[in-house]
């Protein structure tokens, strides 16, 4: 980190930050080709001789794209790291995961909520409150009304430094369920014959074992990170090694995933993608369609009950 003047510690905080990422990417096996991303960005940083912070504050995330090396994805992590403090995926390569404290810290949330938010809603960050707060899920939620919304709204506008309306979130953002449960099927297949490196979160894990499998994976130009689900609500039924989180990279920003085995219903024993039994209740209808002989039909997914939603971490 070189030729970076004395008053600028704002950009050499940030490099460090993407470089400490691109050091951990690269020791999970990580595609090179990201590694090297933020390897690049951290020398762009360290580089610069205009605050990153002034650059996001009067151009917005379009003046950090201008910047050698510097694309939407990283663009936006460097934003985040700015206005926040703080990269959810970072804490998730460290193994720390405590974005309950975070969200319970704007008003109007709290602890109680906040927990809710990630069962529920598998939120995680701030961006990700914003947008369910925008879309109509958040108030969705029971409890949660109009005036209550529109404080979270205007809290997190503050918050984030909002200077134009987010982007809605698109459907199209999310990836099919063919392609996510193939993603779930390499990890908990590598998992198990222990071909993946280990982190050791620091949520219920005292002695600090490193026992959380954890898989870099491509498919496209989408990446994808999967671990299995590390919360109480998942110790609590025991299914830490069935419950796997996916984060992978969508249109406005990045996603997040559970993929479950069906407990009950016309898919019991099937992996589903929860919050999406409906798209999966076809995906496997699709797939029977093709590989059944047609005078042999599945009565289960030709007549099924009501797919239930399934409590994830």
């Amino acid at each position: 980190m070189k030729n970076l003047s004395a008053g600028n510690t704002i950009n050499f905080r940030i490099a460090r930050r993407l470089e400490e990422v691109a050091q951990i990417l690269e020791s999970q096996g990580a595609n090179p080709f990201r590694v090297q991303a933020y390897r690049h960005a951290a020398e762009t940083l360290s580089r610069l001789p205009r605050p990153a912070d002034e650059i996001l504050r009067q151009e917005g995330e379009p003046g950090l794209r201008k910047l050698p090396g510097i694309g939407e994805r990283l663009a936006r992590s460097i934003a985040t790291l700015l206005i926040t403090g703080r990269l959810p995926m970072l804490d998730r390569l460290r193994g720390k995961g405590e974005s309950g404290a975070l969200l319970a810290s704007v008003p109007g949330i709290g602890k109680s909520l906040a927990a809710r938010l990630r069962r529920e809603l598998g939120i995680d960050t701030l961006e990700q409150l914003e947008a369910a707060a925008h879309d109509g899920r958040l108030k969705a939620l029971s409890g949660i009304g109009n005036k209550r919304v529109a404080g979270i709204i205007d809290s997190l506008a503050a918050r984030l430094g909002r200077v134009r309306p987010i982007r809605p979130v698109r459907k199209t953002a999310d990836a099919a369920i063919a392609e996510i449960l193939d993603v779930d099927r390499e990890y908990r297949e590598k998992a198990a014959a222990g071909a993946l490196p280990t982190i050791a979160p620091r949520r219920f894990n005292p002695n600090r074992e490193p026992w959380l499998p954890i898989l870099h994976s491509n498919r496209g130009e989408r990446h994808y990170t999967a671990l299995f689900s590390n919360t109480a609500r998942a110790h609590e039924m025991g299914r830490t090694r069935d419950w796997v989180i996916l984060y992978y990279d969508g249109a406005d920003g990045e996603r997040q995933c559970t993929v479950i085995t069906s407990q009950r219903g016309p898919l019991i024993g099937e992996r589903i993608v929860r919050g999406r039994e409906s798209e999966c209740l076809e995906h496997y209808r699709q797939a029977n369609f093709r590989s059944a002989p047609s005078d042999h039909p599945n009565p289960k997914l030709d007549n099924p009950e009501p797919a239930p939603r399934h409590a994830s971490g």
